[in-house]
């Protein structure tokens, strides 16, 4: 196994450690921890294109990996009364249907790959996570940092809904396969 894929292994293993120290109310831990994963995520793509070491597992997983970090801290931040439950519905709704099309796509021996939107979509949500854990950890900062969590969030948000437009169109051809 190449390093990018152990990296994008290491973030998936980080993931329990980063909600066990979020639902203890080990903030400043579950920041770090979060942060060192969203590191590996842009160490392994940039290692694996630079190295040329581009798997199918990379591939598959890097993205699936992000997801898991990143949408494990937004359930955690609706089980805070961070962001409303209706705002993961949504992201969750785009990547369902982004994945769908990939399955059918891949179904027919294509492959669909992300578009830049849909990057900024990510960093984005990765940034908005940081400045509430952030926020979590630092009291006497809180409401400025809770302010840019909120602006970084809701850019996300706007982001999500213009990539998943932005994918369907791209590849409505998947649907007349």
């Amino acid at each position: 196994m190449n390093l990018p894929n152990k990296l994008t292994i290491a973030r998936i293993i980080m993931v329990p450690f980063f909600i066990a120290a979020f639902m203890t109310g080990y903030y400043p831990a579950a920041l770090v921890l979060f942060c060192a994963a969203s590191v590996t995520d842009f160490f392994d793509g940039k290692i694996a294109r630079e190295r040329d070491l581009v798997t199918n597992f990379g591939k598959i997983m890097d993205p699936l990996a992000d997801k898991i970090l990143v949408y494990s801290a937004l359930c955690l931040f609706i089980e805070s009364d961070l962001i409303k439950a209706w705002m993961l519905i949504i992201i969750l709704a785009r990547e369902f249907i982004i994945a769908g099309m990939r399955t059918v796509a891949a179904s027919e021996g294509k492959v669909l790959a992300a578009g830049m939107s849909g990057k900024v979509k990510t960093v984005l949500q990765m940034f908005a996570v940081i400045a509430y854990l952030l926020a979590l950890s630092v009291p006497k900062a809180q409401t400025t940092v809770m302010l840019i969590a909120n602006i970084l969030f809701w850019a996300s948000l706007v982001m999500t809904v213009y990539s998943g437009f932005e994918y369907v169109l791209k590849n409505k051809d998947v649907f007349s396969m």
